[in-house]
């Protein structure tokens, strides 16, 4: 299993709007190929190793998506990832700032 995550901050003026259109963005997503599931966490500004003086006052996000293997993520980042990237700039602009990363799993317990 791989797993996408996408760490958001959110401009707090615009958060309402943002989470909606997130709901609805998750769900699209999830109807690719080789998308099993998606977590979507709030991050609690005190607890966050990550966390950055700019983001105070701003809504905190992260989506972890759960795909079958890296394939199905190489062919999401190929021929869909610009799309989706560019519809949430074309509504939010710079009210929000997206940080990505990859994890492959390699043990459950």
């Amino acid at each position: 299993m791989l797993c996408y995550e996408v760490n958001l901050s959110v401009d707090a003026e615009i958060a309402g709007a943002y989470r909606a259109w997130l709901d609805e963005h998750i769900r699209a997503i999830l109807k690719l190929d080789g998308f099993e599931g998606a977590t979507l966490f709030e991050r609690a500004k005190a607890e966050d190793a990550y966390h950055d003086p700019g983001d105070d006052g701003r809504l905190l996000l992260t989506v972890q998506y759960r795909l079958r293997d890296r394939a199905s993520f190489e062919a999401y980042l190929k021929d869909h990832a610009p799309a989706f990237r560019e519809d949430g700039l074309k509504r939010f602009g710079g009210r929000f700032s997206a940080k990505r990363r990859v994890l492959m799993e390699l043990a459950e317990y």
